[in-house]
């Protein structure tokens, strides 16, 4: 099995990456939910796994402000 969007299905493209990722729910640091949400793009279709890790790579090794951090909010 591929993981390029035209060889998969969206509901492959969910599967791969939630199990990339592992337990997003595990970590209270706000980065996770963040790291999902980065890969929003390829599930949904727009842009393939390796073109959001290089934006991604690309932005962390220049300093360019990223998107902020979401912190969990215990209640």
């Amino acid at each position: 099995m591929g993981i390029l969007i035209s060889e998969t299905t969206r509901e492959e493209r969910e599967r791969i990456v939630a199990e990339s990722l592992g337990n997003i729910n595990g970590s209270c640091d706000g980065c996770m939910a963040g790291l999902a949400e980065m890969y929003q793009d390829y599930i949904d279709g727009k842009k393939e796994i390796r073109d959001i890790n290089m934006a991604f790579r690309a932005s962390y090794e220049s300093g360019e402000e990223a998107p902020p951090r979401q912190s969990c909010q215990m209640f």
